[in-house]
């Protein structure tokens, strides 16, 4: 298999077994990685996943060996992306846990995260750059987004490293932590988020995707949209707990 899944808790952990190839992502990889993300968000008991790759790798993009093989990655304008899961909108949060290399189409899967948590081994790198294999992933699109155009364009055109202390400084990392402790990182990062009302989050998290392009007054109706759904779920049981003396000075709820 080259794709691993097992759980923490509440939190799915999906993780890329190809060290052999430095968890190149082939056809198949990416299939199976798009049908564990489809399962993580019809699972009801899971409240948040954690991507990560084995061997020190999280992901050194499109396997190019497989390229004009049965193996070959998918290039289509529909379905599922070269990359599996990177065209889904899931309904609940995903982390990157990044140890080692992130690049190219492995860039794009970080990128796809909602949360990145580096190691101080990370290395993210538009490394296709030098072999004319293009991002189409969604790279052009959401790396511009996590870290504006300025910086993106500077990724995207040159191919350079950026390593660790830079991702973070340029918020493409929002977490770095000592090499190897990526994937506990995260898992703790994304166990934390279950501890929080869930409807609330997620509909939060969906209006800050659903403003993209949408202009301000739109964008504002429909946060309340949004927040409609989380008024009635969520904040009055959240606001009597607080009102009866919970979670006061930032302690738990």
């Amino acid at each position: 298999m080259s794709v691993l899944v097992t759980r923490e808790g509440s939190v799915t952990l999906i993780g890329i077994d190809r060290p052999e190839r430095r968890n190149a992502v082939d056809g198949p990889t990416a299939a199976a990685l798009a049908d564990a993300f489809r399962a993580f968000d019809a699972d009801d008991a899971a409240t948040a996943a954690v991507l990560y790759g084995t061997g020190g790798t999280f992901c050194s993009g499109a396997d190019l060996k497989a390229l004009g093989t049965p193996d070959g990655n998918r290039a289509a304008a529909d379905g599922d992306g070269p990359m599996g899961p990177t065209r889904l909108r899931l309904t609940k949060p995903v982390v990157a846990a990044v140890s080692g290399h992130a690049v190219a189409g492995g860039l794009e899967l970080a990128a796809w995260a909602d949360l990145r948590v580096a190691d101080e081994t990370a290395v993210f790198g538009v490394y296709c750059r030098r072999w004319g294999v293009p991002l189409i992933d969604g790279g052009t699109v959401r790396l511009p987004r996590l870290i504006g155009q300025s910086h993106a364009m500077d990724m995207i055109l040159t191919g350079r490293s950026v390593e660790a202390d830079e991702a973070l400084r340029i918020g493409l990392a929002n977490r770095v932590v000592p090499a190897g402790q990526a994937v506990p990182a995260a898992v703790a990062l994304a166990a934390s988020l279950a501890a929080f009302p869930q409807v609330c989050l997620r509909e939060d998290r969906a209006s800050v995707l659903d403003q993209w392009g949408l202009p301000e007054v739109d964008a504002l109706a429909q946060e309340w949209r949004h927040g409609e759904r989380s008024l009635s779920a969520d904040a009055y049981a959240g606001a009597a707990a607080f009102a009866a003396g919970s979670g006061r000075h930032g302690a738990p709820a």
